[in-house]
């Protein structure tokens, strides 16, 4: 089994586990997908980890997308240097921005804008400070979660940002996270219909400064259909790692599953129930409880109740009893993207052996600004 390790008994449990050659497989296929490393843009907050941009970096990603300033912060130590905090700034992150280009003058920070109130703001602190702080217009075509929506109003935002003087537009950003249909020939058409919404923004800036904006578009869903249109710049996530949820739901995405959770046996307390130490606190609990994981070597189980640090198992009678205390597990996540920001680290798995341990530096909200 790909997943088992030679020497578990050096990962206590639970424990976030990197397949590495699994990592830089899926980064590979990112590149091969997009056609040319710099056609990417993929997003960290996935992997919030140094190591993994320094694996992309090496495979020719020069570009990158982050939520928070600490991701970005992160980036910028692993030597990125163009990163989209693809979040609009409010209240003291506005400062934190500015701050952050001061920590790494040879980086280009750019963000996101849906409103002319946020845009006023950013200006003001450009103004107060003489920079130009660049900006992508957040597009909402459909996902109803941020974006500015696609009605006339959407090339007035376009014409005010480009009338203040200490905002400097640098493109689109269209992220349709709504869009999951499992057929890649559904989810094609799903996504091209919402894309067409957003056409006539981009014609009016060709027409208004003669060039095509730089677009960029979709995330892990509608990485393989965004990727046939060769003007726009690609940013899946997921795929670096590829949990449970999207590994069993896409068709046509060629990834595989590198990041697991190891846990242990930790009681049998009454016949046909075994409980181990995955809770909450250590696997994303969004979902359904059914859905939370999936352990890849254990033949039989029923998640029947998960608190802060237990999962409790319903097994058959001959599964029960070949459970001894302390057996090891390996729980694939529905989601590993909040996963992930559960560990403190990641135990670095090499032909079934641990060889590293990688800190996931920007689950924190601040590292240092």
């Amino acid at each position: 089994m790909w997943f088992q390790l030679k020497n578990p008994e050096r990962v206590i449990s639970p424990s976030l586990l990197f397949y590495k050659d699994r990592i830089e497989n899926n980064i590979h296929g990112m590149v091969s997908i997009a056609g040319d490393a710099d056609r990417l843009i993929p997003h960290v907050k996935t992997h919030k980890c140094s190591e993994i941009v320094e694996l992309q970096l090496a495979q020719g990603i020069s570009k990158f997308k982050c939520a928070t300033i600490a991701e970005a912060e992160m980036l910028a130590d692993a030597g990125a240097k163009w990163i989209l905090l693809a979040y609009q700034m409010v209240g003291p992150n506005i400062d934190r921005l500015l701050a952050l280009r001061n920590k790494f003058p040879d980086a280009t920070f750019s963000s996101l804008i849906d409103n002319e109130k946020s845009a006023d703001d950013l200006n003001e602190l450009g103004i107060a400070n003489n920079v130009i702080f660049n900006v992508f217009i957040d597009v909402n075509n459909g996902m109803n979660r941020s974006g500015h929506i696609t009605d006339v109003s959407l090339l007035s935002l376009y014409r005010y940002i480009t009338g203040l003087s200490n905002i400097a537009f640098a493109g689109v950003h269209v992220y349709d996270g709504h869009l999951r249909e499992p057929e890649f020939s559904d989810r094609k058409l799903a996504v091209d219909e919402a894309f067409d919404k957003v056409l006539p923004l981009f014609d009016l800036i060709k027409n208004h400064t003669g060039n095509s904006p730089m677009i960029i578009a979709g995330g892990s869903p509608s990485f393989t259909v965004h990727a046939l249109r060769p003007e726009v710049f690609l940013s899946p996530g997921t795929n670096v790692l590829w949990d449970w949820g999207y590994g069993d739901r896409f068709d046509g995405q060629p990834f595989q599953h590198a990041a697991l959770v190891l846990t242990r046996v930790v009681s049998k307390p009454t016949a046909g129930i075994v409980t181990i130490d995955l809770g909450h606190k250590a696997i994303a609990p969004e979902s359904p409880i059914e859905n939370r994981f999936k352990l890849l070597n254990l033949p039989s189980y029923t998640l029947i109740g998960q608190s802060e640090e237990h999962g409790v198992l319903q097994v058959t009678q001959d599964v029960w009893d070949a459970t001894q205390i302390g057996d090891v597990l390996y729980a694939l996540p529905f989601h590993v993207c909040p996963t992930v920001a559960l560990h403190e680290f990641a135990s670095v798995i090499e032909d079934g052996e641990v060889t590293d341990e990688w800190k996931i530096v920007a689950r924190k909200r601040r590292i240092t600004i």
